[in-house]
């Protein structure tokens, strides 16, 4: 009986210490999302401002003629 509980504690021991090792690991993938987004939302803004630019200087080019 007591083997079998000694095997729970260290069953126990060991599932709360991988538990906490994803919960850190989960905190840390969510922070770099986070920055991974806001990476993402940073590029689309400079290809827009990009695209924008580039519409115009397009606009600005005289019509071929042929």
């Amino acid at each position: 009986m007591d083997s079998e509980l000694s095997g729970l504690e260290q069953r126990l021991a060991a599932l709360l210490a991988e538990y906490n090792r994803l919960r850190a690991e989960n905190e840390s993938l969510k922070r770099e999302l986070g920055r991974a987004h806001e990476q993402n939302r940073s590029l689309a803004a400079r290809i827009a401002a990009a695209t924008s630019r580039l519409d115009s200087l397009l606009q600005q080019l005289p019509e071929s003629t042929s």
